[in-house]
């Protein structure tokens, strides 16, 4: 089982923080942020990393991985935020350059799990099909930010949308999935349709009415760092729980 995480990004909202620096190697809690991904993903028992990322910051992932075991770092040859190829894009990059033929846990270099989610992987083991994690964010009128998610008895989505005008549920994904290897042509098949390259919650959205996709709930509190002020918060929850 192999991993991805998405760091091709160029965080413009987080300039100047993110100008020379890019958003997944910010500190959180003393650490870089992809430190506490890459701690997740390793107890889930993934055999190797791989992260994406662009050409302007390769050479700071590649430092960063060096000592690393099992981790690589695929440059995915863009340079600015103009010829991005966005993050399903990224994601059939690298199927095709590393020749990726394994299930795959995907998510987002910018995405941190308060508490453990090793179970996540085996769950999607379990049910050999497409799996998304979940959040219950808690309040309708905030979910216009998200996507909204209704699942059946099972856990499978019955219906997705991203970034509902007059949400329903409170019920949204987040950027953790889970691709068995039997369905990554799938992702090709999406791409080939001309669909949006970008928002990997898309894939989900056109994925589901064509074969079962699961749910799996987060435990504990989940930290989307898209903002400053949710760069700070989740550094001072970290910090706390580092000296505590």
């Amino acid at each position: 089982m192999k991993a991805l995480v998405l760091a091709a990004g160029y965080a413009t909202r987080l300039y100047p923080l993110t100008l020379d620096r890019p958003k997944a190697l910010l500190e959180v809690g003393g650490r870089p942020m992809l430190d506490h991904v890459l701690d997740r993903l390793q107890a889930m028992g993934v055999d190797e990393t791989i992260v994406v990322t662009n050409a302007k910051f390769t050479p700071h992932f590649e430092e960063w991985a060096t000592g690393k075991e099992n981790v690589l770092i695929v440059n995915d040859g863009t340079t600015s935020n103009d010829d991005r190829l966005g993050a399903i894009g990224d994601t059939a990059f690298v199927l095709d350059e590393t020749g990726l033929d394994d299930d795959l846990v995907m998510v987002a270099g910018d995405n941190l799990f308060g508490e453990d989610v090793s179970g996540f992987a085996a769950y999607g083991q379990e049910v050999d099909a497409p799996v998304l994690a979940v959040h219950d964010v808690g309040d309708l009128s905030l979910m216009s930010e998200y996507n909204q998610i209704e699942i059946d008895d099972e856990g499978r989505i019955t219906f997705f949308e991203e970034k509902p005008e007059n949400a329903r549920s409170t019920l949204a994904g987040v950027a953790l999935y889970f691709y068995p290897r039997h369905t990554l042509p799938l992702i090709r098949q999406y791409l080939a349709e001309d669909n949006n390259p970008d928002q990997p919650g898309r894939l989900i959205e056109w994925l589901y009415p064509r074969t079962s996709v699961y749910t799996w709930r987060l435990p504990g509190q989940w930290y989307d760092i898209g903002s400053a002020e949710t760069l700070q918060e989740a550094d001072r929850i970290f910090s706390q729980s580092r000296d505590g």
